[in-house]
């Protein structure tokens, strides 16, 4: 990148210099103030302003109209290009097409929607997008507002709180807890597992802080009640294998829950207390809201991730 020193900028208004390219092209102020769209006397005070600023008259007056000095003709070599290239990218935002781009996106998002996401997202990638490439990194809610501002990653996914008012955010889509067990290992009556099996059944959990209470444990205390958690783990890996083992259950967001089901065989059935919803969103920073690239990224994920794949009605479908 070429190196500026703004402070040699300081005596001169650059705007000035749009006066200055239709006296050039004019020779005749009136004509430049009518291209301009401004008064005679504006042009004749910017005329005024550009002498001092560049130490030449660059116009006398002659028998045929204003004539440009040859200071005057030296900036115009300069300027005529320079507002040129300025105007094109005023008017012209870079095109981007998938089919052809070897575009990286950079994704912050959690391990679970990894999971949940990334392999339906990375197969319509490789129909529509074959040379583009998705660099993945963890990103909780606390971290992904300063990934985005650091510029480390270009749109975080996940539940999202305190988005400063110059990061962009958008509902991917909703979701809630759910248990899923084995039904070899795990016997319950019903669809929908009671809260006498649910309490019955040890427990293996996610904790971020490493500890064998969570979110669920609070919430089952607040009704004077306690489950055995016999495993804690702060990444969602394992607890899938834990589970298709041996009798136990895990508590987990919904899109992560049916990924498992889908994946292993495992039975998904709401909880059997009330549990609040919550959302994944998607954010960016709004210097990218014109970047066609990541617009595309972003239309992506919702035409693969849209409100219905996530319906409470789908956790019915058990295989």
């Amino acid at each position: 990148m070429m190196n500026i020193n703004e402070r040699d900028f300081r005596g001169v208004d650059l705007n000035l210099l749009l006066v200055l390219h239709a006296l050039l092209e004019e020779r005749n102020v009136t004509r430049a103030a009518s291209r301009l769209f401004i008064g005679q006397p504006a042009v004749s005070g910017a005329l005024k302003r550009l002498r001092h600023a560049f130490g030449d008259d660059l116009f006398v007056r002659t028998s045929h109209g204003m004539a440009p000095t040859p200071r005057a003709l030296e900036l115009a070599a300069v300027i005529g290009p320079v507002l040129g290239s300025l105007q094109q990218a005023l008017s012209t935002r870079p095109s981007f097409d998938p089919s052809t781009s070897e575009r990286v996106f950079r994704i912050g998002l959690s391990d679970a929607l990894e999971v949940a996401l990334m392999p339906e997202l990375m197969q319509g990638l490789a129909q529509a997008a074959p040379k583009v490439r998705v660099i993945s990194r963890v990103a909780d809610s606390p971290r992904a507002a300063a990934l985005l501002d650091s510029g480390e990653v270009e749109l975080a996914v996940g539940v999202l709180q305190d988005v400063p008012t110059w990061q962009r955010r958008r509902t991917l889509f909703d979701w809630t807890f759910v248990c899923v067990f084995n039904p070899r290992h795990v016997r319950v009556r019903a669809a929908r597992i009671t809260l006498a099996e649910y309490l019955r059944y040890p427990h293996v959990i996610t904790s971020f802080s490493a500890s064998l209470n969570g979110y669920i444990d609070d919430r089952l205390k607040d009704r004077g009640l306690v489950r055995q958690v016999v495993f804690s783990s702060p990444h969602f890996a394992t607890s899938p294998l834990i589970v298709r083992q041996m009798p136990a259950i895990a508590t987990v967001p919904t899109f992560i829950a049916q990924t498992w089901r889908d994946a292993l065989g495992l039975k998904v059935s709401p909880l059997p207390i009330e549990v609040p919803t919550h959302s994944v969103e998607l954010s960016w920073t709004a210097t990218n809201d014109g970047e066609s690239g990541l617009q595309w990224l972003i239309g992506e994920m919702e035409a693969a991730f849209s409100q219905r794949r996530w319906e409470k009605r789908s956790l019915r479908r058990e295989p």
